[in-house]
């Protein structure tokens, strides 16, 4: 799932090289953290949240098939 996250955002930001992805897990639930630069945390987050509520939308189905539950957090 770090992969998929990063492979994610990487494709939507201005500098690639900034994204990092951070996972804590626990019993059944992983808490994926992403930074990225500052001028580029609009483009993940979306207008509205739009885009960040897909990622996470995406995340949810890829944990159903794990069996685990996904949590993002974007960090400034």
């Amino acid at each position: 799932m770090k992969t998929l996250i990063e492979d994610i955002a990487k494709a939507l930001v201005d500098n690639p090289d900034d994204v990092a992805v951070k996972s804590t897990e626990g019993d059944q639930n992983t808490v994926l953290e992403l930074k990225v630069a500052s001028g580029d945390l609009g483009k993940v987050i979306g207008k509205q949240g739009r885009t960040a509520r897909s990622i996470r939308t995406i995340l949810g189905a890829a944990g159903l098939k794990a069996n685990r539950r996904f949590s993002l957090e974007i960090l400034e």
